[in-house]
């Protein structure tokens, strides 16, 4: 299902006699090459396994689906997170709460299967902005190296906090969602 009609505009403009050449782009892009192998990297640097470069507080990370005090899951499947992302990496089915579910889900529709392509997503943080209940934040955490495109695929077993592992996330929130969330 296609959330939106955002079309690219492809021009056909014909080329140059000396953009047919090729040569002065290539000589001009390894001139540029050159001058920063010779300079040699600037700043400090950062052997990354041993040390992990400082980042901002307010960096935006890894995703994570929230919970609230009791444990439930604070998703609606409102689908404003998927609505919002202008990378179109968020994909939600809704489904309806059954009686003996009442413990795991706060409302009484819950998101059935909720997957964010990490391939996809640019990190802005417009989901999150979008959630009406607070469910959805990015974390201070890098997302996880993967040996194939269909693992970055995170479904709700990756996303979802675990009751006994809470992820912190008061340093990333606006005064408005800490109001929300209580």
């Amino acid at each position: 299902m296609k959330l939106t009609n955002r079309s690219k505009v492809v021009s056909n403009k014909e080329m140059t006699f000396m953009e047919k050449l090729y040569l002065p782009e290539i000589f001009k892009g390894m001139s540029i090459t050159l001058k920063h192998a010779i300079a040699g990297p600037k700043g400090k640097v950062w052997s990354y396994p041993e040390q992990i470069k400082p980042r901002a507080k307010i960096w935006r990370g890894l995703h994570v689906l929230k919970r609230d005090e009791e444990g439930r899951e604070r998703c609606t499947a409102c689908g404003l997170c998927a609505v919002t992302c202008p990378a179109e990496a968020i994909t939600m089915t809704g489904a309806e709460r059954t009686k003996d579910e009442m413990n795991l889900y706060r409302e009484e529709k819950y998101a059935s299967v909720y997957e964010i392509n990490m391939l996809r997503c640019i990190f802005c943080g417009l989901c999150e902005e979008a959630c009406p209940k607070s469910a959805i934040y990015l974390t201070d955490r890098l997302v996880d190296v993967e040996t194939n495109r269909g693992s970055f695929i995170y479904g709700k077993d990756k996303l979802v906090e675990k009751i006994n592992e809470r992820i912190d996330i008061t340093e990333r929130q606006s005064e408005l969602q800490k109001k929300s969330v209580k």
